[in-house]
């Protein structure tokens, strides 16, 4: 995926969880899950610029 992307899809899943968190009890299954998916997400964008960093 490229950072573009990954960018864009990590902004969505952000408005994503707070849509949900707004509508929801915080530990809801859906606000967790959001919740992981948005960290995955950032994790990978971290090891991405990590990696361009060190070339």
């Amino acid at each position: 995926m490229t950072e573009t992307k990954l960018l864009k899809e990590i902004e969505w899943k952000r408005q994503s969880l707070n849509k949900a968190a707004w509508n929801k009890p915080l530990f809801s299954e859906e606000v967790v899950r959001l919740s992981k998916e948005l960290d995955s997400l950032l994790n990978r964008y971290d090891g991405k610029k990590a990696v361009s960093s060190d070339h």
